[in-house]
């Protein structure tokens, strides 16, 4: 398969090191939570075992939708990448459900006061966790992968939950006795920041499903391409669907009414190859060829 082999690689290595630097967060989170008396830092680990568990999700999907075209997906594997994406929303709800319920049950209760030193791993936390949203972001750009932007906004609501418990962490040592729960309330707004985040992964993944039209840069690229080739006059539709890291095309070019039928065939198949040379993401070209 030469379309987009060298994409699905890299997509598959950057979950793999995001799904190790999560592994190693979750500990230490949940250690230093449970030592340091903050419930926001343990609330903090289980989502991030949460992003365990979906970036191993994701790297799964990623090798099933790499796979070629067959008898029966014409197409490929592609729509996997979306449907993994709404597994990932899934968890991030069911994560700030965990956090919110948990952080209401501390509420109504006395607790103790959070140790100072737990700022200090949090704010190593966040400033690791931007940076992989940030790292984590770049390749999905680059490789047109709907499951590496969620997951990158999984690394975005990993740093911003650790962000409040920072924030809660710090007002109530600031503060003193009997703002103990402000460490609760940093995790329950938490828990509502996961939610939001849910929606940043979600709406993508269900436009590329339905294949919504939001490929106009794309689109007008294609067409600069396809008008420079011998024999087209202009180019009239042009659609995009996405299939995982992969565009289908369809687009409709004119050409002279006076050319055979034969003729305006080898047009069509040529604007078709010199897509598919031009633009290494597009695997499939169908061409319509209309008189003018």
């Amino acid at each position: 398969m030469k379309i987009g082999t060298s994409n699905d690689k890299r997509a598959r290595h950057t979950i793999i090191l995001s799904l190790i630097g999560n592994v190693v967060l979750v500990f230490v989170k949940l250690i230093t939570g449970i030592i340091g008396n903050s419930f926001a830092l343990i609330a903090d680990s289980i989502e991030s075992a949460g992003d365990v568990f979906s970036s191993f999700i994701i790297y799964l999907g990623l090798r099933f939708s790499a796979k070629p075209s067959d008898k029966d997906h014409p197409f490929g594997h592609g729509k996997v990448e979306p449907i993994i994406s709404f597994l990932v929303v899934l968890f991030l709800i069911i994560s700030a459900g965990f956090i919110a319920f948990n952080a209401i049950q501390n509420l109504k209760s006395p607790q103790q006061m959070p140790k100072t030193y737990t700022l200090i791993v949090l704010a190593g936390i966040i400033i690791y966790k931007e940076a992989f949203f940030q790292f984590v972001r770049k390749k999905s750009k680059e490789t047109s992968s709907t499951s590496l932007k969620a997951d990158a906004w999984h690394h975005r609501s990993d740093a911003i939950t650790s962000l409040a418990a920072f924030i809660g962490i710090s007002l109530a040592l600031l503060l003193g006795s009997g703002y103990e729960q402000l460490d609760d309330w940093a995790a329950l707004v938490a828990s509502i920041i996961i939610v939001v985040n849910a929606y940043f992964v979600f709406r993508p993944a269900l436009g590329e499903l339905l294949d919504e039209q939001k490929y106009d840069d794309l689109i007008d690229e294609i067409r600069e391409v396809a008008d420079d080739v011998d024999g087209v006059i202009d180019t009239e539709k042009c659609f995009i669907r996405k299939f995982g890291m992969r565009y289908v095309v369809d687009i409709h070019v004119r050409v002279s009414s006076e050319l055979t039928v034969t003729e305006g065939h080898s047009i069509g198949h040529l604007v078709q190859s010199t897509l598919q040379d031009n633009f290494q993401q597009i695997e499939h070209v169908f061409t319509h060829v209309e008189p003018k």
